[in-house]
């Protein structure tokens, strides 16, 4: 099963246990971010990706160009741990990570929640790869990602027992659109994948293609 058939039967057996306002309220605010452009107006192939540098989940530092020197990177943004959909996502990606490893990419992924939820994760999913914390989401707005959260949807994510306000460090309101970036050793984004819709995810069979399309 590809991980987009995975999560679109998650999201199918997740629909009959929500109420049907709140699914009202998540369906209206999805199509209203799709009909923003935002997606559109994020960086996408060709683009320069912008430097960081960013705490890992055991206070390390990661920086883009410490990463790229040692071959190209998979840099994928996420909501946080206490999506379901983003842990779906990121067990897939680490379900693949030995074979992105073997092309000699470097996998990293990006979420606005703070070190001890980045470790909680790490650690629940096993992951080999560095998960980083980009609070305040300034990374994120440099590619084109961050939203805000509009007020009826967060008032939903506070009754749902999510804690942005504690888990985002004071930053609630402000998510990443889903993406998966492949960033060749120059710095150049060779593939972008780029989505309003948090059920939808980059397949990692796209992701090593990509990077096989590198040479």
């Amino acid at each position: 099963m590809t991980l987009n058939a995975e999560l679109r039967t998650f999201y199918e057996s997740r629909q009959q246990q929500i109420p049907a306002e709140v699914r009202e309220i998540m369906r209206r605010s999805g199509q209203e971010l799709a009909d923003s452009g935002q997606a559109d107006r994020a960086l996408a192939v060709g683009d320069r990706a912008p430097r960081f540098t960013l705490p890992t989940a055991t206070g390390e530092s990661r920086s883009l160009d410490d990463l790229l020197a040692a071959g190209p990177v998979v840099l994928t943004f996420y909501r946080g741990a206490w999506c379901p959909y983003c842990n779906l996502a990121l067990r897939a990606l680490q379900q693949h990570h030995e074979t992105i490893t073997a092309r000699g990419a470097r996998l990293v992924a990006v979420s606005p929640q703070i070190p001890d939820e980045s470790l909680t994760l790490t650690e629940k999913h096993d992951l080999a790869f560095d998960v980083l914390s980009d609070i305040g989401s300034d990374t994120a707005k440099q590619y084109g990602l961050a939203f805000d959260l509009p007020d009826d949807l967060a008032t939903v994510y506070d009754k749902l027992g999510f804690n942005l306000q504690r888990v985002n460090d004071g930053h609630p309101r402000t998510l990443p659109l889903p993406a998966t970036y492949v960033i060749d050793r120059d710095g150049v984004i060779r593939w972008a994948f780029v989505n309003t819709d948090y059920t939808t995810r980059a397949e990692p069979a796209d992701i090593l293609a990509a990077l096989d399309a590198l040479g």
